[in-house]
């Protein structure tokens, strides 16, 4: 019985890995047809892998809409092999300290401020934090 959970995963893993090489391969051709010589960077892949997994949240949705929980069941698993290949997100509690400690960094006082911080914290977590949380915490902070 492991070892047919175990093959059913490495099936799902790689039929999820070829669903990357084959949007991998889709950008570069289309960068190569727009003229752009370069391979996509790091922060490309991983805004590409990003947006797979959300795509995969919103098919979730709809599949748990209309009853469909094997399919539900089957885009779960794809987000949880892409995700093995992002960077771990922060928790709510280091979202909450780098706030606080980006707030005293640029020295935020008012409401208006929300944008430096948003931007301050966009530069050092890309791709770790949950910015719409952090806005709000900003808000919540400065308002």
């Amino acid at each position: 019985m492991a070892s047919a959970l175990r093959k059913a995963a490495d099936g799902n893993s790689a039929a999820t890995l070829r669903l990357v090489l084959a949007a991998l391969k889709e950008r570069d051709h289309c960068a190569r047809e727009a003229g752009v010589a370069e391979q996509l960077d790091d922060a490309a892949i991983e805004a590409m892998l990003r947006d797979m997994v959300a795509q995969r949240e919103i098919d979730i949705a709809r599949c748990e809409e209309t009853a469909r929980l094997d399919d539900a069941e089957q885009e779960a698993a794809e987000i949880q092999v892409l995700q093995q290949f992002l960077p771990q997100r922060m928790s709510d509690h280091e979202i909450d300290a780098a706030v606080d400690e980006m707030i005293g960094a640029v020295e935020a006082r008012r409401l208006k401020d929300t944008g430096r911080v948003i931007a301050a914290l966009k530069e050092r977590y890309y791709g770790e934090m949950d910015f719409a949380r952090a806005k709000r915490l900003v808000c919540r902070k400065l308002g």
